[in-house]
């Protein structure tokens, strides 16, 4: 199993919309940039879990918990004109944009804010933490994973 952060503004789609999805489940589309894209397509598994970050708010932070349930195929949102996501250049024949479906596991009773994981020694490595750092899907060490879902339970 592998173990991944995943950002989305809340006012776009926040954890309480996830949780409230049929089923609780959603597909992650809209991602526009090239590695996360190959992370969709090429390394997350059915049975992953993803952290779920809200990014563009005030304070930024880590809401929760969802699991992959299902694995890496074309984001159709490329394709229609109306979409925000659209992409001219992606071609149904031979997409550009891969998208994962999601579904609710937990929202943490502690929302975590990004200066409190600042705080933390164990997690200074964390790519979330990294200078520089815009992706809005990263991988988590299973450490990282571990401290995180403490500090959300506490």
């Amino acid at each position: 199993m592998q173990y991944w952060l995943m950002k989305s503004e809340p006012d776009e789609f926040s954890i309480d919309d996830l949780a409230g999805s049929p089923k609780k489940t959603a597909h992650w589309d809209g991602c526009r940039n090239y590695q996360v894209r190959n992370m969709m397509r090429d390394q997350m598994k059915k049975g992953d879990l993803a952290l779920f970050y809200h990014s563009n708010t005030k304070p930024p932070g880590i809401a929760g918990i969802m699991e992959i349930v299902r694995e890496g195929y074309p984001d159709h949102t490329a394709f229609d004109p109306e979409d925000p996501h659209f992409d001219p250049k992606s071609d149904p024949d031979n997409p550009r944009w891969f998208m994962v479906d999601v579904r609710f596991v937990e929202k943490f009773p502690h929302y975590i804010p990004l200066a409190e994981l600042k705080k933390q020694p164990q997690l200074a490595d964390m790519r979330i933490l990294q200078r520089g750092n815009r992706l809005s899907i990263t991988p988590v060490s299973k450490k990282e994973w571990d401290r995180i879902v403490k500090m959300g339970r506490e």
